[in-house]
C-alpha cells in the first residue's frame, strides 16, 4: 500500500466519489485515500458499503502489522474515507469513478442521475472493461467529460490504468485523470474505445481459446494451465484465471467484443456459456473450471476430473542412453539436459566439428553454472564426459531414445527419420522436438510409426520446465509411458496433448501475438503502452512486442501461418504489418532491428 501523502496534490482533483463499492470499488477507494484523496464511498446496499468499510479496516492494519503504515497514518487514510447510500453524496467531487456492474442500464442510469447532481466541471469516470465509453457518454448531459479509467484487480497491488477516450471526450479530462492515476503511482496508458481496451482486449482472446481448447478436450484443465504457466512464465493458467475472474464477467467481456469485432476468437466458447448458466462461475462460486473449498476460497480441492496420481497404465521401455541429433541451441541444451540427470548421451551433428562446436556449448554452459555455485566443477566435468560428439547417425545404433532437434523444416526432419529408422535398434523410441509440424509425418516416414512421439522443449532447455508430450493416433501406449518416465527423471514438468498444430502453449500464445501486432497496425495504442499493458496489467514477464523481438519475428510468423493453415480461422491470419517486417529482414534481436532497434553487439 502506498504512504498516505501529506503534500499538496498535483493534480486538481482532491476529492473522488467511487460508486459502487465491491472489491473493485473497494480497491480504488483504498489507493485514492492512500493517495491523499478525500473519498466518497456510495453503494445502493448499506451492507455493501459496512463491508467496505470493513474491507479497508482490516487491509489498513494488515499494512500496519507489515510496516507499511503507521497507526496515524492509518488513522488519517481511514477518516479520509466515508460511505453511504445516496449518490448526492457525490455532489461535491472534482472526479466521480463509476464501478457499478456491467450493464449498460445500470451505468446509464448512474450518469443521468450524476448529471442532475454534480458541477459541470466534475469529471465522469466509468470503471467498465467490457462496455463503450462512448455508448455511455453519448446519454450524459456533458459527454466531453465522461471517459474510461480502467483499474486492475487487486487495485492496491496492480499498476496498470487504462485511460479510456472517446471521440467526444475533451483533452483536459484525460489529462486531469493521467495527472491522478500518476499521482497514485499508477502507470496510465491512454487508449481509445474499444471493447477490451488493450490489456483485456488482448487477454480475454487468449482465456477464450483455452476454455474452448479444454472443452474439445485436446489437453486436461491442468495440463494447459501447467502449460502456460511453465511455458511463458505466466504467474496463473488461463483456466485458473477465469476461475478468479469470474467465468460471468468473461463470458459479458468477450461478448462485448465479439459484438464489436465478429472475429471469431471472440466469440465465447460454449463452456463459459454452460457454467455460468449452472451457477458455476469461478472462486466466488465455490466451483467453475475447478472445484474449490468453498465459495470464495482460492484452495483447490480434488474433484471427478482431477487426474489420478498412480501414474500410466502402460509400463515404459528402459531408457539408459539417448541419442540427440542437432548441433544449434536446442540439441545441445537438451543434451546437457539428459547429461545433468545421468544418462549417456551421442550428440550428432552433420560433422564432427559441428558436433564437438555443440559440446563445447554444453561446458560454456556447465561452467557458468559452476561459477554461480549451482554444481561443483567436478560434477560438471563428470556430466561433460557423459556426452559423446559425433558426426554419424549410426552411432545412435545402440540408444534407447532418439530426439532430434534440427531444422524446423518438414522435408529435413522426415528424412532424419526416416535414416534413425535404419540406423536405430527396435524398440527405441524416437522423439521429434517440432513445435509447429505434424508428428505424425516424421512417424510416417518411418516403418515403425508406433514407436514415434513428440517430446517439445522450451528454449533454453537447461532452464524452462516444460515438456509438451505429443501422441500422434498411431503413437504406442508404452512409448508414451517411457517419454513420461524420462520427463520425471530429468526433472521435467510433462503435459500431454494430441499431434495438432501448435500444440498447447504455441495454439494460444501466438494468437496472442498477432492481436497485438494488430492493435498496433490499426494505430489503436502504441508498442510501448501494450507492451506496459500486458506486464503491468497482465502479469506478464515479457510485453508481446519484446517477445516477438526476441523469438524472431520470421519464426513466429511461420508458427503462425501453419496454425492459420490448420485451423482455417480468418483470425489467425498473420497480420500484414508483421509480414511486411519480415519481408524486409527486420526479424527481432537476431538482425538488430524488428518492432524496435538494438544495439549492435
Amino acid at each position: 500500500m502506498a504512504t498516505p501523502q501529506s503534500d499538496t496534490p498535483l493534480s486538481p482533483l482532491r476529492t473522488v466519489a467511487v460508486v459502487g463499492l465491491g472489491t473493485m470499488g473497494t480497491g480504488i477507494a483504498e489507493v485514492l485515500a492512500a493517495g491523499g484523496r478525500d473519498v466518497v464511498g456510495i453503494d445502493v446496499s448499506e451492507a455493501q458499503a459496512a463491508k467496505c468499510v470493513a474491507a479497508l479496516e482490516t487491509s489498513t492494519a494488515r499494512a500496519v502489522e507489515r510496516g507499511r503504515l503507521t497507526e496515524q497514518q492509518r488513522a488519517e487514510l481511514l477518516a479520509r474515507v466515508t460511505t453511504g447510500t445516496d449518490l448526492s453524496a457525490a455532489a461535491g467531487a472534482d472526479l466521480v469513478i463509476e464501478v457499478a456492474p456491467e450493464s449498460y442500464e445500470i451505468k446509464q442510469q448512474i450518469f443521468r442521475e450524476l448529471d442532475g447532481i454534480v458541477r459541470p466541471e466534475t469529471v465522469l469516470a466509468t470503471g467498465t472493461n467490457a462496455l463503450s465509453v462512448t455508448r455511455l457518454a453519448a446519454d450524459s448531459a456533458h459527454p466531453e467529460r465522461v471517459l474510461g479509467m480502467h483499474f486492475f484487480n487487486p487495485a492496491p497491488a496492480m499498476k496498470l490504468v487504462e485511460v479510456v477516450s472517446s471521440v467526444l471526450t475533451a483533452p483536459a479530462a484525460v489529462t486531469a485523470v493521467t495527472d491522478l492515476a500518476l499521482d497514485l503511482g499508477k502507470e496510465p496508458v491512454a487508449v481509445g474505445d474499444r471493447p477490451g481496451f488493450v490489456a483485456d482486449g488482448l487477454l480475454f482472446g487468449y482465456l477464450n481459446q483455452a476454455a474452448a481448447m479444454y472443452e474439445a478436450r485436446y489437453a486436461s484443465r491442468e495440463d494447459i494451465d501447467a502449460a502456460m504457466r511453465l511455458g511463458c512464465g505466466l504467474p496463473m493458467g488461463p483456466l485458473a484465471l477465469l476461475d478468479l475472474i469470474g467465468i460471468d464477467t468473461a463470458r459479458t467481456v468477450l461478448d462485448a467484443m465479439y459484438a464489436a469485432s465478429r472475429d471469431r476468437l471472440h466469440a465465447p466458447a460454449p463452456i463459459l456459456k454452460q457454467l455460468s448458466e449452472a451457477g458455476l462461475t469461478g472462486r466466488k462460486a465455490g466451483r467453475g473450471f475447478y472445484t474449490y473449498e468453498a465459495p470464495g476460497s482460492g484452495t483447490v480441492v480434488a474433484d471427478a476430473l482431477t487426474p489420478r496420481e498412480d501414474g500410466p497404465s502402460a509400463a515404459g521401455r528402459p531408457v539408459r542412453s539417448v541419442g540427440v541429433a542437432g548441433s544449434g541451441t536446442m540439441a545441445s541444451g537438451i543434451a546437457e539436459v539428459f547429461a545433468k540427470a545421468g544418462f549417456e548421451v551421442v550428440l550428432a551433428a552433420r560433422s564432427e566439428e559441428k558436433a564437438q562446436a555443440a559440446k563445447a556449448r554444453v561446458g560454456k554452459s556447465l561452467s557458468r553454472s559452476v561459477d554461480r555455485g549451482r554444481m561443483t566443477a567436478e560434477a560438471a566435468a563428470a556430466t561433460l564426459d557423459l556426452i559423446r560428439p559425433t558426426g554419424t547417425y549410426d552411432d545412435f545404433a545402440d540408444v534407447d531414445l532418439a530426439v532430434e532437434a534440427v531444422a524446423e523444416d518438414l522435408e529435413v526432419k522426415r528424412q532424419l527419420f526416416a535414416t534413425l529408422d535404419k540406423v536405430c535398434k527396435p524398440g527405441a523410441v524416437l522423439a521429434t522436438t517440432t513445435s509447429s509440424l505434424p508428428v505424425v509425418a516424421c512417424a510416417r516416414a518411418t516403418s515403425r510409426p508406433q514407436d514415434v512421439i513428440g517430446m517439445h522443449f522450451f528454449n533454453p532447455a537447461p532452464a524452462m520446465k516444460l515438456v509438451e508430450v505429443v501422441r500422434t493416433v498411431l503413437t504406442d501406449a508404452d512409448v508414451h509411458a517411457t517419454v513420461r518416465e524420462v520427463c520425471s527423471k530429468i526433472r521435467k514438468h510433462a503435459v500431454d496433448c494430441g499431434d495438432r498444430a501448435g500444440f498447447i502453449v504455441n495454439a494460444l500464445l501466438f494468437p496472442y501475438l498477432n492481436n497485438a501486432v494488430k492493435m498496433v497496425q490499426d494505430h489503436y495504442a502504441t508498442l510501448d503502452d501494450i507492451d506496459a499493458a500486458m506486464k503491468l496489467g497482465g502479469g506478464y514477464p515479457m510485453g508481446p512486442f519484446e517477445l516477438l523481438d526476441v523469438v524472431g519475428l520470421d519464426v513466429s510468423l511461420a508458427i503462425e501461418k501453419v496454425l492459420h493453415r490448420e485451423f482455417r480461422d480468418p483470425g489467425l491470419a498473420p497480420a500484414p504489418l508483421l509480414e511486411h517486417l519480415v519481408a524486409a529482414g527486420c526479424l527481432g534481436r537476431k538482425t538488430g532491428r524488428g518492432f524496435r532497434e538494438y544495439a549492435k553487439r
